[in-house]
C-alpha cells in the first residue's frame, strides 16, 4: 500500500484538520488556553521535531507518563507523526508496576511532565535500557514545520494497557489503521459544526484514541480539563457550552445524588455516551428528568476493540439494557460453547472490525486465546437479537449462582435502585466462587435520606424471584469504585463489596 500521509494517525487526525479549517478552535484547556487547529498542529510539530532532535526515530518505543491532559494530546500526536511507538502509562499505577511495565515493553526512551518528577527519580536508576529521559518542558523550542512522517497503516502506533486478574497489565497493540478506525465513531452519532466534546484526565491510554482522536477527527472543539468530577463538571459545562460527553453511569449517580446540580445550566448537553457498566431504567429516568434535551447512547467495546457497538436508548431506538448494534464498519456476533454463532441465546461476545487490536505485545499465547480468526473474544457473555442488537450480560465471574440459576448483578441492582431513597446499589454472590451462593446487596442512600435494610428486603420480595432476592442487605455511605483519573467515580468494584458483610 502506498504510504499516503492520511495513513499516519497524527497527520490524518490533526494536520488534515488544520489544512481544512485552520482557524476553527480545536482545543481549550482548563478554561485558560485556547488553540485553533493550526495552532495546535504547530505545537504538535514543535514537539515532534524536538523528539527527533532527542534521538526518537521511527519504531522506537517511548514510555509516556503524563498527567497534564494538554501534554498528553501534544506528545501522543507528535509521536504518532514521527512513527514512535507510545507506551501509554497509567499515572495511577504503583511505582513498581510502572517500572516493570516499562521494562517489559522494551522502551528505550521515557517522556514525562512536571507532575511525576518524583516518580521518575525513583524508577530511573532501575531502568538501564532507557537511555533518553525527556521532560516535556524541553520540547517547545523546535521548528513548527511538518516533521517527516515515520509510520503508516499497519505500523504499531501505541501500547495501551489493560489489567488482568494477575500479573502485569497486558500491552494491547493498536496500529495507525486500527486507531483511525476508532476515530470514526461520530459517523453513527449526531453532531454539528458547533459541537463541543468535554472530558477530563482519563485521556491517557485507550481514552486517547477513543475520545481525543474522534473529537479532533470530526472537527469538534475539545474541552480538556484536569478534573472531570461532578463539582468541576458543573462549572465547565455551562462555561464551555459542552454538547457531547462520554462517561459511565456511576458518574450520574454521584452528580444527581447531590443537590449541587440544581440550578446549574446544563442545557447545552446534546449527547451522552454511557458504557463500562449497566445503565438501569431508574438511572436513565433520572438523567432524562434532569437533561430532557439530551440523547442518551449506550456503547460497548473493550481496549482491544473500542466502541464496537452503540445505539440510542432514550427514544426506543434500541431496548434499554442493550448496547446497540455494531457501528459502521464493525461486526459483532455471539457464539455458543461449540464456537458456532447463536441468536437469542447466551454465549461469548465476539467483536471484529478494522478497529480491532493487532494483539498483545510479547504474549503470543494469550493473543492466540482471544483472537480467533478475525474475531476478538474477550470473555464477556451476552445475547444477540435477530436484528443485531447486542445485550451484554457481564463476565461469568461477576454472575451470582443461587439455586442453580445464574443471575447478573445488574438485575438485582436495578430493582434496588427503583426503591425510594436508594442512590446506588451493588450486588454480589457470597461466598465468592461457591457452587451455591447467597445474594449480598449493598445500598447507598440518597443525600439527606436514610434506609432500613429490613424494609428494603420486604420490598424486594415483591419484585424479585427467589433466586434473586437478597439474603443480606448492607446500608453504607459509599460503594467501592476504581480510581478514575477524571475525578469522578470509576467502575463499581463488586468483589470489594463482600468486605462490607460483617
Amino acid at each position: 500500500m502506498a504510504r499516503s500521509p492520511y495513513g499516519n494517525y497524527g497527520h490524518a487526525i490533526l494536520t488534515a484538520a488544520a489544512l481544512r479549517a485552520p482557524d476553527r478552535v480545536a482545543l481549550t484547556y482548563c478554561g485558560e488556553q485556547s488553540f485553533t487547529y493550526d495552532e495546535l498542529n504547530r505545537n504538535v510539530n514543535r514537539t515532534a521535531n524536538a523528539l527527533i532532535a532527542a534521538g526518537i526515530v521511527p519504531g522506537r518505543r517511548v514510555a509516556a507518563l503524563l498527567n497534564q491532559t494538554l501534554r498528553v494530546a501534544e506528545v501522543y500526536l507528535a509521536q504518532a507523526k514521527i512513527g514512535a511507538v507510545t507506551a501509554a502509562l497509567n499515572p495511577f499505577w504503583p511505582v513498581e508496576t510502572l517500572r516493570d511495565v516499562v521494562a517489559a515493553s522494551g522502551c528505550t526512551a521515557f517522556v514525562y511532565d512536571a507532575t511525576v518528577e518524583d516518580v521518575v527519580e525513583r524508577i530511573r536508576p532501575t531502568l538501564p535500557d532507557v537511555t533518553a529521559w525527556i521532560d516535556v518542558r524541553e520540547l517547545s523550542h523546535a521548528s513548527d514545520a511538518e516533521p517527516p512522517l515515520g509510520a503508516w497503516y499497519r505500523d504499531p502506533l501505541a501500547l495501551y494497557f489493560t489489567s488482568g486478574t494477575t500479573g502485569l497489565p497486558k500491552a494491547v497493540v493498536h496500529t495507525h489503521a486500527s486507531s483511525l478506525a476508532t476515530a470514526q465513531i461520530w459517523l453513527d452519532v449526531p453532531r454539528g459544526s458547533d459541537s463541543v466534546f468535554g472530558t477530563g484526565a482519563i485521556i491517557w491510554g485507550i481514552g486517547f484514541p477513543a475520545i481525543v482522536g474522534p473529537a479532533l477527527y470530526a472537527g469538534m472543539r475539545l474541552v480538556l480539563e484536569q478534573d472531570w468530577g461532578p463539582a468541576n463538571f458543573l462549572r465547565v459545562v455551562p462555561r464551555e457550552r459542552v454538547t457531547h460527553l462520554s462517561q459511565i453511569p456511576s458518574f450520574y449517580s454521584a452528580l444527581l445524588g447531590s443537590p449541587d446540580h440544581e440550578g446549574v445550566d446544563l442545557s447545552s448537553i446534546q449527547v451522552i455516551m454511557l458504557g463500562g457498566e449497566p445503565l438501569t431504567a431508574t438511572m436513565l429516568d433520572r438523567i432524562k428528568a434532569r437533561l430532557p434535551q439530551a440523547g442518551v447512547y449506550s456503547y460497548y467495546g473493550q481496549t482491544e476493540a473500542p466502541y464496537t457497538c452503540m445505539g440510542r436508548v432514550d427514544d426506543g431506538s434500541i431496548p434499554l439494557g442493550s448496547s446497540g448494534r455494531a457501528r459502521t464498519g464493525n461486526a459483532v456476533r455471539v457464539t455458543g460453547p461449540s464456537g458456532r454463532p447463536v441468536t437469542d441465546e447466551v454465549g461469548e461476545i465476539n467483536l471484529t472490525g478494522p478497529h480491532r487490536m493487532a494483539g498483545y505485545d510479547g504474549l503470543p499465547d494469550r493473543t492466540a486465546e482471544v483472537l480467533r480468526g478475525e474475531w476478538y473474544v474477550g470473555g464477556d457473555l451476552g445475547t444477540l437479537s435477530a436484528d443485531g442488537v447486542l445485550r451484554v450480560l457481564g463476565r461469568r465471574e461477576d454472575s451470582i449462582l443461587k439455586g442453580g440459576i445464574w443471575t447478573q448483578p445488574s438485575v438485582i441492582e436495578e430493582a434496588a435502585m427503583a426503591l425510594d431513597g436508594v442512590a446506588e446499589a451493588g450486588a454480589v454472590g457470597v461466598p465468592e466462587g461457591a457452587a451455591d451462593q447467597e445474594v449480598l446487596l449493598a445500598v447507598v442512600p440518597r443525600a439527606g435520606q436514610s434506609l432500613d435494610a429490613s424494609k428494603l428486603a420486604l420490598a424486594l420480595t415483591d419484585t424479585l424471584p427467589g433466586h434473586q432476592r437478597p439474603d443480606h442487605i448492607v446500608v453504607t455511605e459509599e460503594l467501592p469504585h476504581s480510581q478514575d483519573a477524571s475525578g469522578g467515580p470509576g467502575k463499581l468494584l463488586r468483589r470489594q463489596i463482600r468486605g462490607l458483610l460483617g
